[in-house]
């Protein structure tokens, strides 16, 4: 089903009349369960947990790719910063093992996920997966009793989870765009949706991209705000204490291979910084890099998120690209004054 899910997805970024024809009544019906299965929660019928402790859901309604993970490690960091005591829980998407972990310096990605382990290295607060997000939630305060913040990675339709606030991260190359819901589109609800959160922000934005959707109508009154993209110097996976600038590259052959949401972005990242690509190769998000995907290539470019699933050393010549995530103005600020959160 593979090739599916390709013309599918190439069909969100140029759409063709013959598939809106076949797809958008089954857009209208994913909405309508969608709608119907938020109410069910909203109004009590279905039933909801609740935490002993405040949970913000850091969600999206796109289908991958929004630039979220590095905007939750950027406010965990600030949070901690401030002196808050805050825990990440998530469902560890695409680990082998479902077992409750909480995550330590021993913990692989086949335990937890790439992007929990990502999010525990970068941080070292404390992270909890498990198959649904209270009983991460529960294990991690059973563990960690002090406490006073848990940060959703994802999670925004987990509507099981009572959550005391909402933050969608929605990407600001999309503002003003026509999406649609799945499989028409590459939303799990439609852009209304952003209207009910109490903060979002703008990924890979600015003050202009605030404004243009505040002038659209897609927000209210409520906190929004952007998130840029810091990258970092280059690093060896076998010999991370190496670093390199771009231009260090420049008489090489050099490849790239991405296992994201959206590895296009991790390319151009890469050209911008002036990195002549001879080869990229994008593979499937969470996916595990195997012996034949590595490119014949002199240097090799990899993501943290890769990075943190492979076993080193490695024979291959590999460097990282590490990104960090500056949030403006300050969610950290927001959160703490609206749960009333105290320094430890």
């Amino acid at each position: 089903m593979g090739w599916l899910a390709g013309l599918i997805q190439k069909h969100w970024q140029h759409p063709r009349i013959a598939l809106v024809l076949l797809l958008w009544p089954l857009a209208r019906l994913f909405q309508c369960i969608a709608l119907l299965r938020r109410w069910l929660y909203k109004s009590g019928i279905l039933p909801t947990k609740k935490l002993p402790c405040p949970v913000v859901v850091i969600g999206n309604i796109h289908v991958g790719g929004v630039g979220k993970t590095p905007l939750v490690a950027a406010l965990v960091q600030t949070l901690q910063q401030r002196q808050i005591r805050v825990g990440i829980i998530s469902r560890g998407y695409g680990r082998l093992s479902k077992e409750t972990v909480i995550l330590n310096a021993q913990s692989t990605a086949a335990d937890a996920g790439d992007e929990p382990l990502m999010l525990y290295q970068q941080t070292q607060a404390p992270v909890a997966v498990a198959s649904t997000r209270e009983a991460a939630g529960r294990a991690l305060l059973n563990a960690y009793p002090d406490l006073q913040l848990l940060l959703s990675d994802d999670g925004l339709q987990h509507y099981a989870l009572c959550r005391d606030m909402e933050v969608i991260v929605f990407p600001a190359a999309d503002i003003g765009q026509k999406l649609d819901i799945l499989p028409n589109g590459p939303l799990r609800e439609p852009v209304e949706r952003l209207q009910g959160a109490d903060a979002v922000v703008f990924s890979q934005g600015d003050a202009n991209s605030v404004q243009q959707a505040q002038q659209l109508n897609l927000i209210k009154t409520q906190w929004c705000g952007f998130s840029q993209l810091n990258y970092g110097d280059f690093y060896s996976l076998n010999q991370p204490q190496k670093t390199a600038k771009a231009h260090e590259f420049s008489e090489k052959k050099c490849a790239a291979i991405a296992a994201i949401g959206q590895p296009q972005r991790f390319f151009q990242a890469l050209q911008i910084l002036g990195i002549h690509l001879k080869e990229t190769i994008a593979l499937n998000d969470h996916a595990t890099i195997q012996p034949e995907d590595w490119p014949d290539a002199e240097i090799i470019f990899i993501t943290e998120k890769d990075a943190v699933k492979l076993k080193k050393p490695l024979q291959y010549n590999i460097w990282v690209l590490p990104l960090s995530a500056q949030i403006c103005p300050d969610l950290a600020e927001l959160i703490q004054l609206k749960l009333d959160l105290h320094h430890s």
